[in-house]
């Protein structure tokens, strides 16, 4: 439930990028502007994330999540009837923010029942089933556009929508406990979103996945630009897009095998260093005179599924200390992560030339900076004992 939560989001941003040639044309766009369907989206939804993690841990989880579903659904029918370019982008606008619970909400819910390495490997499952999604979400819209426009692409978010929001609705019980519950004061908020932000142990974590993932949303603005004009291979978009994907996916799921066992520093610290080394292979390739599309591909592959390693883990790091204030932590972290991810993988997706060279540079870019952040963090020490060894578990 909670992964197809989150799988909404993705299904929403990745679905429409076969079409968005299609719809350039329909609403009269030009150049790298069609990209701000996905962009301002994405940057919407990270503002947004600041407000249901304090009501959340006000009124309880149910009824806000409850309340993000319907304004994703009513909107996802309001985009597809948007007549112009301005309009849909003022929609999706909206349609991030409000529905940024659906983002900031299923950590909080997890944080009220596991912490440490037991959320990272649930995390980690979660992520394999969300991540399976943006790998088969272009293929999906590729469909819809056999036998439609790419409105038709709206229509499909919106019927997920009621799916999901009745399985919410009739089978998630309430996960906050009442004495856990915080009043709606402005002060106290800031305080508790102060406080999730405040130990130097999370915030390296929190801005250094914001980082990565910036260069992943760049990855992801660009995608379809790059893919068709750069490689000539718009034709087999769809599953280029899905190779790189599933690679997150199964990254994920081999993850919560073996987090646990080794902690959720040890296997996150390693995946960001090969991280790091693939990222470089990446830049010297890209400024080749020409390269391959099949040099590009693995590499791009190899990335992501390092995010699957990384991503989940970091964020139950972050989490891990805020077991009362789930809520208000997870909204901050949301806000923190997805408004630079967004700003930053706009810049990219923008900054696009005809070439993978500002992609391969953000990504080695992003790494030595997350890098960086993480050592500042840990003080230096990395590879640190998982919770169990450390004594630190929460079941």
């Amino acid at each position: 439930m909670m992964a197809l939560l989150m799988a909404l989001n993705a299904f929403g941003i990745d679905a429409i990028l076969p079409a968005l040639d299609e719809l350039a044309v329909d609403l009269g766009v030009d150049g790298n502007a069609r990209q701000f369907v996905i962009g301002v989206y994405l940057l919407t939804a990270g503002i947004g994330s600041l407000v249901p993690g304090a009501l959340a841990d006000r009124f309880g989880r149910r009824p806000i999540l409850l309340g993000a579903i319907a304004v994703y659904i009513l909107l996802s029918v309001l985009s597809a009837l948007a007549p112009t370019y301005d309009m849909l982008i003022a929609v999706r606008a909206a349609q991030g923010f409000f529905a940024a619970g659906i983002i900031a909400l299923p950590p909080a819910i997890i944080r009220d029942r596991v912490g440490g390495d037991k959320m990272a490997r649930m995390m980690s499952l979660i992520f394999v089933i969300f991540l399976m999604v943006p790998a088969v979400a272009p293929s999906i819209g590729e469909a819809i556009l056999l036998v439609a426009d790419w409105r038709a692409i709206f229509g499909v978010m919106a019927v997920m929508g009621l799916f999901v929001g009745a399985w919410v609705h009739f089978r998630l019980p309430e996960s906050l406990s009442p004495e856990n519950r915080q009043p709606i004061i402005p002060r106290t908020i800031a305080v508790n979103m102060t406080r999730a932000l405040a130990l130097p142990s999370v915030v390296g974590y929190v801005f250094g996945s914001a980082l990565v993932f910036g260069a992943l949303f760049g990855f992801i603005n660009s995608s379809q630009q790059l893919i068709t004009e750069t490689f000539s291979a718009g034709d087999i978009f769809p599953m280029i897009f899905g190779i790189c994907a599933g690679s997150m996916a199964l990254a994920s799921w081999s993850n919560s095998r073996i987090v646990e066992r080794f902690g959720a520093r040890r296997v996150s610290h390693t995946a960001l260093f090969v991280f790091i080394a693939v990222a470089a292979a990446q830049v010297f390739f890209a400024f080749q005179p020409e390269e391959s599309l099949w040099v590009f591909v693995p590499l791009m592959a190899i990335n992501m599924a390092l995010l699957g390693f990384i991503g989940s883990n970091f964020g139950a790091i972050a989490m891990n200390p805020f077991f009362a204030i789930a809520g208000a932590a997870s909204s901050v972290h949301g806000f923190i992560r997805m408004t630079t991810a967004a700003l930053l993988g706009g810049a990219i997706g923008y900054a696009f030339d005809g070439t993978a060279r500002p992609l391969a540079l953000a990504l080695l870019a992003s790494g030595i900076i997350c890098l960086v952040l993480v050592l500042l963090s840990e003080k230096g020490k990395l590879f640190g004992p998982s919770d169990a060894e450390a004594g630190m578990g929460r079941g």
